[in-house]
């Protein structure tokens, strides 16, 4: 089908190879370089779909984004990014953004991408078309679209819902209608509220336009799940007597987005890493020996003794942050074989121990009997279960537990670690940034060894997952795949 698509990007090269790109899939292209620009041709040519980079000349995309929607709220719009992060990727989401996607722009993700924003306009037709038809509305919530549907009306009971959420809820029809929205989806008494869960009916109902927001949910294992909910007013005689709603699950894809961010980040910092580490080290080696020659031939007592000492210990510092990036850089790619993964975890509970002991930290597996064998490079994954434990050490106090749990995933297909500690809990601002290359809390940390970590787990197919709170301690989730290709790395 052919739609109209405003490309918005500072870039304008980009601007032509996308655009060319665009018009050979049948779209029609317009192109803005500025968020002045970008305005005035959105106003004239009102497209359906807008591809929109975040980093603007005179304005972020963000604001761009929020003013097309009040404009005219059907617009798909599509934030394209180079220099992103995952608070950035769901504010997105939340001011109604159709999908994220980050530079360099691949073909499958970008028509991915488009392909969504097409359903959505579909979907949305339908739902124009339909809403006021009742006898066509079960058609509309059951065939039509794939999202968990609600039927709300305008005192928030539920009038009607789809087989799909049905399933997911595990209740019946019967036990469903008639019931409040927010009493069925959130096990609340009253209407939702809140950063997490603003309530898009009330928005609907006020403006009697669709709208749409982001709810942040937990599921049994405290995880946070991200639904992406749509509200469409329902008429009769020109008056709202209700809303569609559509909710879609969207943590998938704020995952994938989550692991593509990261690996930019690391992929940019290995490069960095390998063409000035080597550098470094030398004069670093140089600054050391000669510090320590000079205090050899000095009294202990003279002054400048203590200071020497300080550059010595201050340059292996140094060093020893050398040496992690040199490691950080050298990616060695997975050599995956069968290894058993009760046995690997026994392992390295044994190796941490020790360090455990000297701060009265106690340090324990779990693991179910069914776990099995599973295909990895046992050194690289070890390496990352033990900087997990160790850092799980260093938070806890005397008395505390650091605890490794290994079972089989909800899902079956995969195998789930927990590495669990007692300590002092990671601040909720900074849970996004932990992963990052050279973010650390630690005094003397490099910030590099979860950074370290998270590229083994993904180089292994995983995902690592964190959550926190203050003085309760900290909980790093890792899911592999049960059954792998036994290839060296991708």
């Amino acid at each position: 089908m052919e739609y109209t698509i405003l490309v918005v990007d500072d870039d304008e090269d980009l601007c032509k190879i996308l655009g060319k790109r665009l018009e050979l899939m049948g779209y029609i292209v317009h192109t803005a370089t500025c968020g002045r620009d970008a305005i005035t041709v959105f106003r004239d040519i009102k497209p359906r779909i807008v591809l929109m980079d975040f980093m603007l000349p005179d304005i972020n995309g963000l604001d761009l984004l929020k003013q097309m929607k009040r404009e005219i709220p059907d617009t798909e719009v599509i934030i394209i990014t180079g220099q992103a992060d995952m608070e950035l990727a769901i504010k997105s989401f939340q001011c109604d953004a159709t999908d994220f996607v980050t530079k360099p722009l691949c073909r499958g993700n970008l028509e991915h991408a488009l392909a969504r924003a097409a359903q959505k306009i579909l979907v949305r037709r339908r739902l124009q078309e339909y809403a006021e038809n009742k006898s066509m509305r079960e058609m509309v919530i059951n065939e039509l679209v794939n999202d968990d549907v609600l039927v709300i009306g305008a005192d928030y009971r539920i009038m009607d819902i789809n087989v799909s959420m049905l399933n997911k809820l595990g209740v019946t029809r019967e036990a469903v209608i008639g019931r409040f929205c927010y009493e069925i989806t959130h096990h609340q008494n009253i209407p939702c509220s809140g950063e997490d869960h603003p309530c898009p009916l009330i928005q609907s109902f006020s403006t009697k336009k669709p709208c749409q927001t982001t709810h942040v949910h937990l599921d049994k294992g405290k995880r946070e799940i991200y639904y992406s909910i749509s509200c469409y007013p329902t008429f009769e005689n020109g008056q709202v007597t209700g809303a569609i709603e559509l909710s879609r699950d969207i943590t998938n894809e704020l995952n994938n987005q989550k692991s593509l961010l990261q690996q930019s980040k690391l992929a940019s910092i290995g490069l960095l890493a390998a063409g000035v580490a080597h550098e470094i080290n030398n004069p670093l080696t140089t600054i050391l020996t000669t510090a320590l020659l000079i205090q050899e031939d000095i009294d202990p007592e003279n002054p400048m003794y203590k200071e020497l000492g300080i550059i010595a210990s201050e340059t292996l510092r140094c060093r020893k942050i050398v040496t992690a990036l040199l490691d950080f850089a050298r990616k060695n790619e997975p050599i995956k074989k069968e290894h058993n993964l009760k046995e690997l975890i026994d392992e390295v509970v044994l190796l941490t121990r020790k360090q455990a002991a000297f701060k009265d930290v106690s340090v324990e597996s779990e693991c179910a009997d069914d776990i099995g064998s599973i295909q990895m490079d046992k050194g690289q994954l070890q390496q990352a279960l033990i900087n997990l434990i160790l850092n799980g050490i260093d938070s806890t106090d005397s008395g505390g537990k650091v605890m490794v749990c290994a079972r089989i995933g909800p899902d079956s297909k995969d195998a789930e670690i927990e590495i669990r500690d007692t300590g002092k809990g990671i601040p909720r601002e900074d849970l996004d940034k932990i992963f990052d290359p050279f973010y650390s809390n630690k005094k003397n940390g490099t910030g590099l060894g979860l950074a370290i970590t998270s590229g083994i787990i993904t180089q292994h197919d995983g995902i690592i997952n964190v959550s926190s709170q203050l003085g309760q301690g900290s909980k790093f989730t890792i899911r592999l795949p049960l059954h792998q290709d036994i290839s060296n790395g991708f």
